[in-house]
């Protein structure tokens, strides 16, 4: 029996372990001693692109839980504090990590991309804050493709970092053996969206202190969710806080596109598309109290109604805004618990026991394993003490661009350069006829209960 802090919970040999998960007992294939050196032939390989401008201490917990369910390759666009030579010298050392500065020369690549000349991303262009942030992940999407063929991977997955792939369903808590008995023919598989339900208002870390989540509509009874759609939103504009259109992770092949930063398209055909029946994302949205004003700060937008349309794509992102810019400390506080928390015990055990809510364990345990290794404090002192002369000043600047666009929300550079490519953008639309495009998909909420729906669901609970 290994002797390192995951082995006191998870036997490996005999597979038996505490309750991890809803109700099943997986095992652990993948960490390996935390040495994370997988043998090449391990199959099929699996990359995570993400662009980010989170810390160490949010970045390395979802790194390397993913490493543990057996992720080896990870493509970070970076810029803000993930940017900072700091931070990117520790990332910069990690095997099998590619770190992509957010400079002048990137920015002037992707004017030229083929995405940025098409019309299925163009209704998001010219807009500050969220609307920004989706076009710069796909077309970091775009690139993260190119990189994932020529580094011979079989999958890639788009991801937040304050989201973690729940690989349940297998008999083994491995998001490896999940995608090695997907059949050859599908294309793309859809990880629908858990979304975290803290229980209090002081969460500092959650991917360890939260373990309550809501489940997505699609992995519910119809007559369930809409029968408990009140209780369920506690008054919130919808079901799910952000987005309820989960995300998915596409086989690498020719033609390969994003589609947007919750999906993956083809040029050249319609992809076969699966959905998952309990493997899941674990999105940790509004986990802390100070994510109200992270959000508020990286966005230069007004807090008035219309102007929060002009920033945000979710309703309550919009109201969340407006709340961090205008409120009092204390009527924040206020909001936050009323809108976020779930301190009424009595709704939450009654959720649970209806399938709504549900305790999901495993990523909290393998990431609290991870720190008492000290694998994290290892890699922070075994990183380079300086970064290469070209790659400081990328850091530089790809940080100091970052905290201009949130400061001032102001429009990627690339954006004022459009009417240079602007004949090659017409030939594009000419070609578009014979090519399958689809718009992009953004952040959809969880669908709602029509009237009809609703009273006949009431009806039939009676």
């Amino acid at each position: 029996m290994d002797s390192s802090p995951l082995a006191t919970v998870v036997d490996h040999h005999s597979s038996n372990c505490l309750s991890l998960g809803q109700s099943s007992s997986p095992s652990f294939p993948y960490y390996n001693d935390w040495k994370f050196q997988f043998p090449s032939d391990l199959k099929p390989k699996i990359c995570i692109t993400t662009s980010t401008s989170a810390g160490l201490e949010q970045i390395l917990p979802w790194m390397f839980y993913h490493k543990v369910i057996g992720v080896g390759t990870f493509f970070l666009f970076v810029e803000g504090k993930a940017a900072t030579p700091s931070v990117s010298k520790v990332l910069e050392s990690i095997p099998g990590v590619k770190v992509i500065y957010r400079t002048k020369e990137l920015e002037e690549k992707q004017a030229n991309s083929r995405i940025w000349n098409e019309t299925w991303l163009s209704s998001f262009f010219y807009k500050p804050c969220n609307y920004e942030l989706f076009v710069k992940q796909s077309l970091n999407m775009e690139m993260a493709i190119l990189m994932a063929r020529n580094s011979g991977m079989d999958w890639i997955l788009h991801l937040d970092t304050d989201e973690l792939i729940h690989p349940a369903g297998g008999g083994e808590y491995s998001l490896r053996k999940l995608l090695h008995d997907i059949p050859r023919d599908v294309d793309m598989v859809v990880f629908p969206n858990y979304e975290s339900s803290v229980e209090r208002d002081d969460i500092k870390d959650p991917f360890t202190q939260v373990s309550m989540f809501k489940r997505n509509y699609d992995h519910l009874p119809k007559d369930t969710y809409f029968g408990m759609y009140k209780e369920s939103t506690r008054g919130n504009p919808n079901y799910f806080l952000t987005y309820g259109n989960g995300k998915s992770i596409a086989r690498v092949q020719d033609h390969l596109r994003p589609n947007g930063a919750h999906r993956w398209h083809n040029y050249m055909k319609t992809p076969k598309e699966i959905k998952l029946e309990e493997a899941a994302v674990l999105h940790y949205t509004y986990a802390k109290f100070s994510d109200l004003t992270s959000r508020r700060d990286r966005c230069g937008c007004k807090p008035t109604k219309d102007d929060v349309k002009r920033c945000f794509m979710l309703e309550f992102d919009r109201a969340a805004f407006i709340v961090a810019s205008t409120a009092t400390e204390e009527e924040k506080l206020n909001w936050y618990r009323e809108h976020v928390v779930w301190t009424d015990k009595t709704i939450n055990l009654k959720l649970l026991r209806k399938g709504i809510l549900t305790r999901i364990y495993a990523p909290s345990v393998i990431i609290e394993g991870l720190k008492e290794s000290g694998v994290f404090a290892s890699i922070i002192a075994k990183a380079p003490t300086t970064l290469s002369r070209d790659k400081f000043l990328a850091s530089i600047e790809s940080s100091n661009s970052s905290r201009d666009s949130g400061a001032h929300s102001h429009p990627p550079r690339k954006i004022g350069r459009i009417t240079e490519h602007h004949s090659q953008a017409t030939v594009r639309k000419a070609l578009e006829a014979a090519e399958f495009h689809e718009l992009a998909v953004p952040p959809l909420s969880p669908p709602g209960p029509t009237v009809e729906t609703f009273e006949n669901v009431v009806v039939e609970a009676r």
